[in-house]
């Protein structure tokens, strides 16, 4: 059977769906490897992505393996591919293990056909453990945690120097500009402005008062924290899903820099946070005291202190940040599902779920206790 066939993909929850994105064909990668000169015919495509926001497979050549990388132009188009590709090519160049970027005749690391933008891959050293995890699942055991934490501290090290400005407006970055700002509700109303089709999904919700309640109760105080903080480019999606295993339980390599922008390290550790240590699949499900994980995020932080110093002005703005850390993200999740895939009911799924629903689990008891609980040990 065709390692297509009946391919699905993850969703907002816990149920796999039929992909937006159509599965690449095996004509349609033999297509695009013929502008590469280095990487051989192709053999057979092993393997498809289950991750939802653009389609991936694994491609056999004579040569090697590789990934290759499908986008719609809407999504992504090639000067927004060059500036994930620039961030990685300076990180290989300091040391970081992560996917060697395949260049193409033209010398460009990208190719355009149609309404698509493609990016290869040389299959990267290490073990897919969580390849058909979905996000949001944890580290396995507390010393893959631990061994996350360090790795995203040699990232954090390894982008020392990257000095290439903001990205631009576009959907499934992960930002970092309401939350610095003085006035955060101000600094909402800018970037939703900046982005139309998430502007015209909110036009008829009462975004400034749910967000302004949020900011009020969680955010008091949080761009002072920030303020002293060094910008920095940061992964911002770091799960156990984005990384590559060696058979001794370290990390081998780190990928998918699709929501990289410049942030500060403190930003992208209260990310890894929230992605890996919350279970935020089984809010709602009855257990919504026991979701938060103590023990994995100060194993993030034990794992980062190992290889980078946090003072202690650090922690609190971690522990700060955490509430509140995923709602840009979620906003320009928004405005992927409400522009590009024209789907109000995802738009809203991520409003009423992710966005308020994660911030008010932070205002619950449990919520409090995992904040005071990390503040405490770290």
């Amino acid at each position: 059977m065709s390692a297509s066939a009946g391919h699905l993909v993850h969703g907002m929850g816990l149920a796999l769906e039929a992909p937006t994105w159509p599965v690449i064909t095996r004509d349609e990668a033999a297509a695009v490897l013929r502008h590469y000169a280095s990487v051989g015919q192709l053999i057979d495509l092993r393997w498809h992505s289950p991750r939802p926001f653009s389609a991936a497979t694994l491609a056999e050549t004579d040569c090697g393996e590789f990934v290759l990388k499908r986008h719609h132009h809407t999504v992504r188009d090639a000067a927004g591919l060059a500036q994930e590709h620039a961030f990685i090519a300076h990180l290989r160049s300091n040391g970081l293990s992560v996917p060697e970027i395949m260049i193409a005749r033209d010398g460009t690391s990208t190719v355009a056909s149609g309404e698509w933008t493609y990016e290869l891959h040389r299959k990267a050293l290490g073990t897919d453990l969580y390849r058909d995890a979905t996000s949001w699942t944890p580290f396995a055991t507390y010393d893959q945690a631990r061994a996350g934490g360090a790795a995203l501290a040699r990232l954090h090290a390894a982008a020392q120097g990257f000095d290439a400005p903001v990205r631009p407006p576009q959907p499934l970055v992960g930002s970092f500009a309401i939350l610095t700002a003085p006035d955060p509700l101000a600094g909402a109303a800018a970037y939703i402005a900046a982005h139309p089709a998430l502007a015209a999904f909110l036009a008829d919700r009462p975004w400034r008062r749910d967000l302004a309640e949020l900011f009020a109760k969680l955010g008091d105080g949080l761009s002072a924290y920030l303020a002293d903080q060094p910008a920095l480019w940061t992964h911002n999606d770091w799960h156990p899903s984005n990384l590559l295993w060696s058979p001794e339980g370290e990390v081998s390599t780190v990928f998918d820099f699709g929501l990289a922008d410049r942030s500060c390290a403190v930003h992208d550790l209260a990310t890894a946070i929230e992605r890996c240590a919350v279970q935020w699949l089984q809010l709602g499900a009855g257990r919504d005291n026991a979701i938060g994980d103590t023990v994995t995020a100060l194993a993030l932080i034990a794992g980062y202190r190992s290889v980078l110093p946090l003072a202690p002005q650090d922690v609190a703005a971690v522990v700060h940040l955490l509430p509140l850390v995923h709602v840009e993200f979620a906003l320009s999740e928004m405005d992927y599902f409400a522009g590009i895939l024209r789907d109000p009911a995802q738009a809203a799924q991520v409003w009423d779920d992710y966005l308020i629903g994660h911030a008010h689990w932070f205002l619950s008891a449990a919520g409090r206790d995992f904040l005071a609980a990390i503040e405490a040990a770290a």
